[in-house]
């Protein structure tokens, strides 16, 4: 059997942590193969051993049949392996461009030559179907645009297997169907590619084989046509997962949050709430189903203090609390999950125990008189640990060093454990395997029949469905129309969120 690739028993140590535990991975040419796992499976470890960027305690590489040593990313790119990251490696003033030809400056008499790097450019991206325009600046382009860039840099640098991660993270639906066609035309011409993700449905559709990794450790590799997202599923995690989440009805309460006509200016200046108005009720989850960039973030923002309004009335258990502090709305009940959990969820270079105080770290008994209580303060991250499964080496570990889904469970945990009257919830599970998507929606429905109010804003519309007793949705920064989950169907809300539909929003539809 002919292998481009062949990553043959191979371990992989950090300090108190094996994260590659004798993996074997063999890929075929002109396959995508599914690199499949849990957050914190060593997914990501595994190919940053074969793009060059660690070195494995153990194990062999072969490239083509051929035994090599890949001491760093540039004999990677020698041996024709390219790597498309979670994180995109792009500079924002830069070009299309100036991106791709970092570090491969082609050069006529010691002067870069940008018109043939654009001209070749240009040729790669007609050939492959990228439709990216050699001249734009980054700053300036969709993030799926910026994930063709991505694509385009390897190919530029002559990579003939490509290793994806995650690469269906930060897209919209539509762009997802999109990057889906680019990898299929770059397999039938002849390219192979790696692809790591947790999302079964795009397994099913576009890879030939799996290879699933538990724990760190391979459990095997297995035919796409020949299995199903259940069985996928449960080699993954290890146990039966449930796709559906069981909930009982709701019964809603008084009205928590009270949102009456609010309008919000984003960071350009322009209005992206326009004059909106929606409650949440004690005991209850409101779905906020949109197309990223119709308001959605400016809405949290301003909700949570961290963007002031200007005009309406937002208010948590009938007390005004419009552009009041950060901390004080706090106070006055909210629990917030941040959409992006880097920026506003966590000090990534804080132990995780120091990053689960980080609400309730001035009050008692975790602090007095202004001093820490270090001691408390580890306790009480060492219970939230446990209880919400957050796999980490010890409390004192920098949050930088878990996986996305185990900085997102300690979110959750420091959030829930508060006990707050409304609970928002903004893309809780972006980037999450379906056992912390699962443990996350009990949570939420935990919270909801503890007879709290949750308001959770998603992209994913299977998770609105499954999750929210009610449904808004949102266009152009206004609620459009608000519906019972039960009773409406994907296309429909697809067709309301993109503004072709609108339902009657008022009276009692409202409460």
């Amino acid at each position: 059997m002919e292998y481009v690739i062949e990553m043959l028993n191979i371990r992989k140590e950090f300090p108190g942590i094996v994260a590659n535990d004798n993996v074997t991975l063999q890929v075929k040419k002109g396959e995508i193969h599914a690199l499949l796992g849990e957050n914190g499976a060593g997914k990501t470890t595994l190919m940053n051993v074969l793009f060059g960027l660690y070195q494995p305690e153990k194990g062999e590489i072969r490239v083509n049949g051929e035994p090599v040593k890949i001491t760093n990313p540039n004999i990677a790119n020698d041996l024709g392996i390219g790597m498309v990251h979670q994180h995109f490696m792009l500079v924002d003033p830069f070009t299309v461009t100036e991106n791709i030809i970092l570090g491969k400056e082609p050069s006529k008499a010691g002067k870069i030559n940008l018109k043939d790097a654009s001209k070749k450019v240009r040729e790669l991206s007609e050939r492959y179907h990228l439709s990216v325009d050699p001249d734009a600046k980054i700053k300036d382009i969709s993030v799926g645009m910026q994930q063709r860039v991505e694509i385009l840099k390897t190919l530029y640098r002559g990579a003939e297997i490509l290793i994806f991660d995650e690469p269906t993270a930060v897209l919209t639906p539509q762009e997802i169907k999109e990057l889906m066609i680019i990898m299929k035309s770059l397999v039938n011409e002849g390219k192979s590619i790696i692809l790591i993700t947790h999302k079964l449905k795009e397994i099913m559709e576009v890879c030939d084989r799996v290879t699933v990794m538990r724990k760190g450790v391979g459990i095997g590799t297995v035919n796409v046509s020949e299995s199903d997202p259940n069985s996928l599923a449960s080699l993954m995690v290890g146990r039966d997962v449930v796709f559906k989440t069981e909930k009982k009805e709701a019964a809603p309460a008084d009205v928590v949050l009270d949102i009456n006509g609010i309008s919000v200016k984003d960071a350009r200046g322009i209005q992206a709430v326009n004059q909106l108005s929606l409650s949440v009720r004690a005991g209850e989850i409101v779905g906020i189903a949109g197309i990223d960039g119709n308001g959605q973030t400016e809405l949290v923002e301003a909700i949570t203090g961290l963007r002031k309004t200007i005009s309406g009335s937002i208010k948590i258990n009938g007390k005004e609390i419009q552009n009041l502090k950060p901390r004080k709305i706090s106070e006055s009940g909210v629990g917030h999950i941040p959409e992006d959990r880097h920026k506003h969820g966590l000090v990534l270079d804080y132990s995780i125990g120091e990053n689960i105080v980080l609400q309730t770290y001035y009050q008692k008994p975790l602090s007095k008189s202004g001093v820490l209580n270090y001691s408390k303060i580890f306790d009480q991250a060492r219970n939230i640990i446990a209880e919400y499964d957050v796999r980490t080496p010890s409390e004192y570990t920098p949050a930088r060093a878990l996986s996305g889904g185990n900085q997102q469970k300690a979110i959750i945990g420091r959030e829930v454990n508060r006990n707050p009257d409304l609970l928002i919830a903004a893309q809780p599970t972006r980037g999450l395997d379906v056992g912390a998507i699962e443990f996350i929606h009990k949570r939420l429905i935990e919270q909801r029949d503890n007879g709290k109010a949750v308001l959770l804003i998603s992209f994913e519309l299977d998770e609105i469905l499954n999750v929210s007793d009610r449904v808004a949705v949102i266009y152009e920064g206004e609620i459009v129309a608000i519906v019972n989950p039960r009773e409406t169907t994907e296309q429909e809300l697809g067709l309301m969120m993109a503004g072709s539909k609108r339902m009657e929003v008022g009276g009692k539809s409202r409460g």
